[in-house]
């Protein structure tokens, strides 16, 4: 695993090359924004928002014009580049670099769609585990968790893939940029959660899963 700083690090020479990834991230995100009743959200909080691009399309297309959006991000270079995408959207987006942590700097029952695309793959166990549990105290008692992850592949293709993937991340994590495939599901505990969508999709043989999940009382 990379450490926040190397992870930091990474993205901050990274910058708009991340956009790049839309290849094969822009299938999972548009399936998560098919189920995850964006339009009816009034306030969305995005950890790890990279270059801004899914908040522009999300505040363009989705979000009522009354709805709000913040996020964060650990790299100073990709916070530049998301608030001058986000610009246009005035006082409705907020982008705040943090060191990281997923602990959140939100007050309880503030957000009624938490989204995190690529990110939990980056974490640790134990931070994906907080940051979960940060996500359930944030969200609305009706809000929904909103997750894209790489993942383990289902078909002949996908499976050489992802295996590749996980051989290349042990031995050297910065080569796919500190992520690794993971299963969501793991993560979401069915007395927390109840998931409302899920899905592996796949594109030039990357597999990505796809869960929308609401809290449990």
């Amino acid at each position: 695993m990379l450490t926040r700083e190397e992870v930091r690090a990474f993205y901050d020479r990274f910058g708009m090359v991340q956009d790049r990834q839309g290849f094969y991230e822009d299938i999972a995100t548009s399936d998560l924004t098919a189920h995850a009743g964006f339009e009816q959200a009034k306030a969305v909080f995005e950890f790890g928002c990279g270059t801004g691009r899914f908040a522009a399309t999300l505040l363009t297309h989705s979000l009522a014009e009354n709805a709000t959006y913040t996020a964060c991000d650990l790299s100073a270079t990709m916070i530049g580049i998301a608030r001058g995408r986000l610009t246009q959207f005035d006082t409705r987006a907020q982008v705040q670099l943090t060191d990281g942590s997923p602990s959140l700097a939100a007050a309880d029952s503030t957000f009624d769609r938490f989204v995190a695309n690529y990110v939990l793959d980056l974490l640790p166990p134990e931070d994906i585990a907080m940051l979960l549990v940060e996500a359930r105290r944030i969200l609305t008692p009706d809000g929904r968790l909103c997750l894209v992850s790489l993942t383990h592949g289902v078909t002949q293709l996908s499976r050489f893939v992802s295996s590749a993937w996980e051989i290349l991340h042990r031995l050297r994590p910065a080569l796919v940029g500190g992520c690794r495939p993971i299963e969501l599901l793991e993560f979401v505990a069915e007395s927390e959660w109840k998931v409302d969508h899920r899905n592996v999709v796949i594109n030039f043989g990357i597999p990505s899963e796809v869960l929308v999940a609401s809290k449990n009382p």
